[in-house]
């Protein structure tokens, strides 16, 4: 029961401080729980299809072929397929997560894995598409031009930082989501 508590603090934590507005100020409790609601329900809409995707590319793409390509020897090869899968993705950042944990299963690099989720957050075409529209195609081509080296230095800092051990630990509990 303890680990289970200790699982969803997040969540239960959510519920009692919208259950203390709801107390407080009825109103302003009513409009946290339609967007709390709401963003349940984009959730539960969002990660059926994702975690179909998921089971697809884990039946569709063998761990030898996501080794060569995204793995410990791929070079820059792994590094511009993170990039062109992370920028085609559709969908919000926590949708990243399910399927960065199969390209770990896969055995991708880590510092690949990281490289995906940077593109997901900040290439995206959509996104890009949207600024050249609104804000002209010089922000948007430099905004691009700044994030994509940003993006793998970052990576490539983050995994220079980290011990290997927690790297190992984290690879360990995304056997475990799936």
């Amino acid at each position: 029961m303890k680990v289970l508590i200790k699982k969803y603090m997040g969540f239960l934590m959510a519920v009692a401080a919208v259950g203390i507005i709801m107390v407080l100020s009825t109103k302003t409790g009513l409009k946290a729980l339609g967007i709390m609601a709401g963003t349940f329900k984009e959730m539960l809409m969002l990660l059926p299809p994702v975690f179909v995707m998921l089971g697809l590319l884990d039946v569709w793409v063998p761990r030898e072929t996501m080794v060569k390509y995204m793995g410990e020897g791929s070079g820059i090869k792994g590094i511009v397929l993170s990039i062109l899968i992370g920028s085609a993705a559709a969908g919000p950042l926590y949708g990243a997560f399910p399927v960065a944990a199969v390209f770990m299963k896969k055995g991708a690099k880590f510092s690949n894995i990281l490289i995906f989720l940077g593109a997901w957050s900040t290439t995206k075409i959509p996104t890009l598409m949207f600024e050249i529209a609104s804000l002209g195609p010089a922000f948007a081509l430099t905004r691009l031009a700044i994030n994509i080296p940003g993006i793998i230095i970052i990576a490539h800092l983050l995994i220079k930082l980290m011990p290997k051990k927690e790297i190992e630990r984290i690879r360990e509990n995304s056997y475990e989501i799936l």
